[in-house]
C-alpha cells in the first residue's frame, strides 16, 4: 500500500460483514480491508464507464438537436 492512501470509517449491516469475513476466511481477500478496497475499485471503474457513456449519449441528443435546428432555419424561411 502506497502512501496516498487515507482511512475511513465505515458501517456495514452485519450480513454484508459476515460475507465479507467469509471471503477472507476462504482466502478470496487476504484482510477486509483488502476486500473493501477491491469493491471500491470495481464500483467506481464501472461507474465511470457508466457515466461516461451517459454523458456521450447527452452530447449526440444535443448535437442532433442543434442539427435539426440548423436544417429547420435553412429550409423553413419565412
Amino acid at each position: 500500500m502506497n502512501g496516498d492512501t487515507e482511512k475511513i470509517t465505515l458501517r456495514l449491516p452485519n450480513r454484508f460483514l459476515r460475507a465479507l469475513d467469509f471471503l477472507v476466511d476462504v482466502d478470496d481477500f487476504p484482510s477486509r480491508s483488502e476486500a473493501v478496497r477491491a469493491a471500491i475499485r470495481d464500483l467506481v471503474y464501472e461507474r465511470v464507464v457508466l457515466v461516461t457513456d451517459r454523458l456521450k449519449k447527452v452530447e449526440e441528443a444535443e448535437k442532433a438537436l442543434a442539427d435539426h435546428e440548423e436544417v429547420r432555419r435553412q429550409y423553413m424561411k419565412s
